[in-house]
């Protein structure tokens, strides 16, 4: 093979690469609000971020903050939003970087978000309960004395995803390669492995209207600059996650499933038993327990929460 057949091969296949990635970049339409209730945004930092509220203005104030991974978005609380927003004034918001949010591209990290956390609850809320997925747990964690939340729900929170790398987030915010690559991790078959193999213990409970939203989510100008950091462990906190939380002052409560793996529970009980917290376990469920079993969650926080925390 001569040198004019591997270059043109080379270019071939870098063509074919940005025509795949405009293609993809024309298929993503603009994420519809997926909650019902008042759409407003958060100008943060030059950042224009997007968060639903819904419920009375007289009700206790409650935050739900959604996880981190590829296609993330306030979507997340579709399930239980509307049921929340009858006893509590519920606000969703989508992280910088994710769903309805602006995706600059910054570098993203741990500090970034428990500031944005701390800001957003300081300005838009009064005593919050704040509910976090995953990751963000650990952000709310972080921000959560300066927070003046009357309680932390987190639900599965982890500090640790896996070994720095930073040479990977360079990757992905490479033009050509990057955006190759973040569009093979942030495909639809991808996302659903996701859902399949930590999301949901019941893969029949995973919507495809779901997955297209996280996928239309995951397409968003800027959407791998956040990803890219997240993919690299960037976003991991430099603290550990037990002795933050023994830390707080705040009342706070695990929520576990069961059988989650990314998670798994054993961490779960590792951390309530240094921290001495409260650990509720739901069954049949994985990382997004408040997703596939909501009418149990909703349940949990409507009759459990008040009692500890309002009624005082």
């Amino acid at each position: 093979m001569n040198a004019r057949t591997v270059l043109g091969a080379a270019l071939g296949t870098v063509g074919g690469a940005i025509a795949g990635n405009r293609l993809l970049k024309r298929r993503a339409g603009g994420l519809e609000n997926p909650l019902p209730g008042i759409e407003r945004t958060y100008r943060w930092r030059g950042i224009e971020s997007t968060y639903t509220v819904a419920g009375d203005p007289n009700d206790p104030d409650m935050l739900l903050l959604h996880g981190i991974y590829a296609g993330a978005s306030s979507n997340e609380f579709a399930l239980i939003f509307e049921r929340l927003a009858e006893k509590y004034r519920v606000y969703a918001v989508d992280l910088p970087g994710f769903g309805r949010s602006e995706r600059p591209p910054l570098v993203y990290s741990a500090s970034l978000y428990a500031e944005f956390v701390r800001d957003f609850a300081a300005q838009n809320t009064a005593e919050p309960i704040v509910v976090a997925s995953s990751l963000t747990g650990a952000f709310a964690a972080e921000a959560a004395d300066e927070l003046d939340a009357r309680r932390l729900v987190l639900i599965c929170p982890t500090d640790e995803t896996g070994d720095e790398r930073p040479w990977v987030r360079t990757l992905l915010r490479t033009p050509i390669v990057g955006t190759t690559l973040y569009n093979a991790l942030a495909s639809k078959p991808a996302i659903r492995h996701f859902y399949d193999r930590d999301g949901y213990y019941d893969s029949d409970r995973i919507d495809s209207d779901e997955v297209q939203y996280a996928w239309d989510s995951a397409h968003q100008p800027g959407a791998r600059y956040a990803t890219a950091s997240f993919a690299a462990g960037t976003l991991d906190p430099d603290f550990d996650l037990a002795t933050e939380l023994a830390a707080l002052e705040t009342p706070t409560t695990l929520i576990w499933g069961r059988d989650a793996e990314l998670v798994p529970l054993r961490e779960g009980r590792n951390v309530a038993e240094a921290a001495d917290l409260d650990l509720v376990v739901i069954d049949y469920a994985t990382q997004l327990p408040h997703a596939e079993h909501p009418d149990r969650f909703v349940e949990y926080l409507s009759a459990e929460v008040p009692r500890a925390d309002v009624d005082e």
